[in-house]
């Protein structure tokens, strides 16, 4: 039997998942890690990415932009900018966020601030690339 924990993914619109899963795939910043029960503690921001759900041999994914996952032993919360299911995930937000990313590119002559805009503007294009094709 496997274990399970509780997984909450909130966005400032609503609270799209409550549940009890057996694991989260979670697009942290310094890259993907899984939560799952007696996760040491972790608080973790979050790039734009893909949430993997896993319950009962069964898989759900949700888009996220930003935010930040805490995870306990038995719990995982995933407090997004913004927060999807793919179906359902505004494009244009998408869009807007890679524009903003790249005219600050152009404007920035801060070698840190460019390395970090270059990374967001990476997950970005990525995301929508491959997850959310046009």
């Amino acid at each position: 039997m496997s274990m399970a924990f509780t997984f909450e993914l909130v966005s400032p619109e609503s609270l799209l998942v409550s549940r009890e899963v057996d694991s989260v795939v979670v697009p942290g910043a310094d890259g993907d890690f899984t939560a799952m029960p007696n996760h040491a503690p972790t608080m973790s921001s979050l790039r734009a990415g893909m949430v993997t759900v896993e319950a009962g041999g069964s898989k759900e994914q949700y888009v996220v932009l930003g935010g930040f996952a805490d995870v306990q032993p038995d719990s995982c919360t995933i407090l997004a900018e913004t927060a999807a299911a793919p179906g359902e995930f505004d494009r244009d937000i998408l869009t807007s966020r890679i524009e903003e990313a790249r005219t600050r590119l152009g404007e920035t002559s801060d070698d840190e601030e460019r390395s970090e805009l270059e990374e967001v503007l990476g997950s970005l294009t990525t995301l929508h690339e491959h997850i959310l094709p046009a």
